[in-house]
């Protein structure tokens, strides 16, 4: 209990608590359950999560390959013609700049489900919130004495070298832009930002109209010049930001260094779906190297793009069956009873209902009705917002442990884990800096971070 009150009052003092969806305890200084003690990892699973950053980083690269070939047109033009569908041309020729050809998110977060089979990865974000909460949630368990996975302060470690390669400077400036869409991350980043100005990277916290242009480059008010812009923003959302025409000039023409890179295909959920699809099997087998390449086809599960254009008679969507029928349409799933409808339908990407757990259909959740009205409207959605069908996977049951504040008590929670480790991208590697654990009631089809649910870093 002694450990839960002090975390509460360290965060208290943070400021992390954010917007709650609901009331809170008067006593209670953060949007989500406290647990005395870290979430426990056996070694094994550590030990795979550690060494997935590679493996996630091959991928990154071989996206970025595959799209580059596809629109050469020695991979199949499709390809691209998907990355494409929905976004404006200004986004599509932001991507395509040569100065930035080889640049990558620095910051690789799969969501990771703790399963019975093992370990399996439903997303990949390349523009993550959560890390600078994790950084201070390991701050305070770490002062508790606990040796946790990442380190107390593995994450401001890890985010400032990559940023100070990436800019290829000893003492650069980093302004974290962050814009209207993602407020409910403004507290987090400004406790980052503090947390990386007190670890020798001059850090400001700020909001797009809050930068200052000039010829020479971007400022802040009080003069200071920006070496690098960590955009914690949509492309999607770039209309609404202010002063992006003069973000984005900056840019182009290298007054400041930008990351993660304006590169929409590298942020879509259908790249599970192409990563999956048998025409590009040999594509990713030699773009990966075998031992990559089984990995990942057991880390990411079966996916498919919601594309409602007919196939011919004899055709088939690729690897996906109702029992053991193939199915060759998508009206055939309309049919599906509720045990096959172990389906999860949900936006692509370049949608404001892409993240946050938001545009989340779960079939098996759903009446039959109810589930042919969401594949209607994802099929419907084709032109503007692609959605992807994916396989459901069901979280292992997890027990832990948490404060109640109404009853001044600890609790135990039987719920589902969900991981997200963050890897921060160096050169050729990319070393795992934390694992944030949030653990929701059992009851919950989709796992991501509630009031009900209990958040901390991970130790083994």
């Amino acid at each position: 209990m002694d450990n839960c009150l002090f975390i509460n009052e360290e965060l208290g003092q943070a400021g992390l608590l954010g917007s709650p969806r609901r009331e809170l305890h008067p006593d209670q200084k953060v949007p989500w359950q406290i647990s005395p003690r870290p979430f426990e990892l056996d070694q094994g699973t550590a030990e795979k999560i550690a060494a997935l950053g590679h493996h996630l980083l091959l991928f990154l690269r071989a996206c970025q390959r595959l799209y580059r070939e596809s629109l050469r047109g020695t991979q199949p033009g499709w390809v691209a013609a998907y990355l494409h569908q929905g976004k404006p041309e200004a986004i599509i020729e932001y991507g395509l700049m040569r100065r930035f050809r080889s640049d990558l998110p620095l910051i690789i977060r799969p969501d990771i489900i703790l399963a019975e089979e093992g370990l399996v990865a439903s997303e990949l974000d390349s523009v993550p919130g959560g890390f600078g909460t994790l950084a201070a949630l390991s701050q305070a368990y770490g002062d508790l004495g606990f040796q946790l996975i990442g380190g107390p302060r593995g994450i401001i470690e890890g985010f400032s070298r990559a940023l100070c390669r990436h800019a290829s400077q000893d003492s650069p400036v980093l302004a974290i832009v962050v814009s209207e869409e993602s407020q409910d991350y403004w507290d987090e980043m400004v406790w980052l930002g503090r947390a990386l100005d007190e670890s020798g990277l001059r850090t400001h916290v700020l909001r797009p109209e809050e930068i200052c242009f000039r010829e020479e480059g971007l400022f802040t008010n009080a003069g200071e010049r920006l070496d690098i812009l960590y955009r914690f923003f949509e492309l999607f959302d770039l209309k609404n930001i202010p002063k992006i025409d003069l973000i984005l000039y900056a840019i182009r023409k290298k007054k400041v260094v930008a990351t993660p890179p304006l590169k929409s295909y590298l942020e879509e959920k259908l790249l599970f779906a192409l990563f999956h699809h048998p025409l590009l099997a040999p594509f990713w087998l030699n773009s990966l190297g075998q031992e990559t390449y089984r990995l990942l086809q057991g880390l990411f599960p079966r996916t498919w793009i919601l594309d409602p254009r007919p196939l011919p008679p004899y055709g088939i969507i690729p690897n996906l069956k109702l029992g053991d029928q193939p199915v060759g349409d998508w009206q055939q799933l309309k049919r599906a009873t509720q045990k096959q409808r172990q389906f999860v339908i949900k936006p692509s990407g370049f949608s404001e209902l892409a993240w946050g757990g938001r545009g989340v259909s779960i079939g098996h959740d759903l009446s039959q009705d109810q589930w042919g009205e969401a594949l209607d409207q994802a099929l419907a959605s084709f032109d503007r917002t692609p959605y992807i069908l994916q396989e459901f996977v069901k979280g292992a049951r997890v027990t832990m442990d948490y404060y109640d504040f109404a009853s001044g008590a600890i609790k135990t929670m039987d719920g589902r884990v969900r991981l997200c480790p963050y890897y921060f991208v160096q050169g050729e590697e990319a070393p795992l800096g934390g694992i944030l654990a949030t653990v929701c009631p059992s009851d919950k089809k989709v796992i991501h971070g509630m009031v009900d649910g209990i958040m901390a870093p991970t130790s083994v």
